[in-house]
């Protein structure tokens, strides 16, 4: 019984490892945009003096999904005016077409449950419902172990929803999107 203890706990050590060495590869990769077109999904690798510089009016913000519908943030805090570098990990295993996740930053005054539910029939455009004029940015739909990065200005000061749209899942994947002066 000791041996299979011992060999469990080494097997989870070289798995963290590895898993380690992935996410530090994909940590290299940003995209930038706003989700809604071709080019916002290109990948770009950072470049050392940029993540060593200190730009006040960029922040960096990083946000988790999983396969139990919950985002591992339900508050966000940044300054009106900056530049928002919003990365969007799916640490999850499940597919996209099964628990798929995406980050939208709704505009004040929009009614979560109402956009949930027209948002439903958006399949086709990542459970963004087309037209809407609800949605101030938001991020590809992703699955399992993926992430994406999206790059947008944080509006006027004041206090924004964010969601996933994914169906249903926008009861318990929502948070607050909370811009300072």
């Amino acid at each position: 019984m000791k041996f299979l203890s011992k060999s469990v706990l080494i097997l989870g050590a070289v798995a963290m490892i590895a898993c380690g060495d992935k996410k530090e590869e994909k940590e290299d990769k940003i995209t930038i945009g706003d989700g809604n077109s071709p080019q916002a999904e290109t990948t770009t690798e950072k470049s050392s003096a940029s993540s060593d510089s200190a730009d006040e009016n960029v922040v960096e913000v990083s946000i988790e999904g999983n396969d139990q519908m919950r985002f591992n943030k339900d508050e966000i805090k940044v300054k009106a005016g900056q530049t928002v570098r919003l990365t969007l990990k799916h640490v999850g295993e499940m597919e996209k077409s099964v628990m798929g996740h995406n980050w939208v930053l709704l505009k004040q005054g929009t009614v979560i449950n109402e956009f949930g539910q027209k948002a439903v029939q958006a399949k086709d455009n990542d459970y963004i419902p087309e037209g809407t004029d609800a949605v101030i940015t938001h991020t590809k739909m992703i699955g399992g172990g993926e992430e994406v990065t999206i790059e947008f200005e944080a509006p006027a000061a004041g206090e924004y929803d964010f969601i996933c749209s994914f169906p249903g899942h926008y009861s318990v994947m929502n948070g607050k999107f909370i811009v300072e002066e």
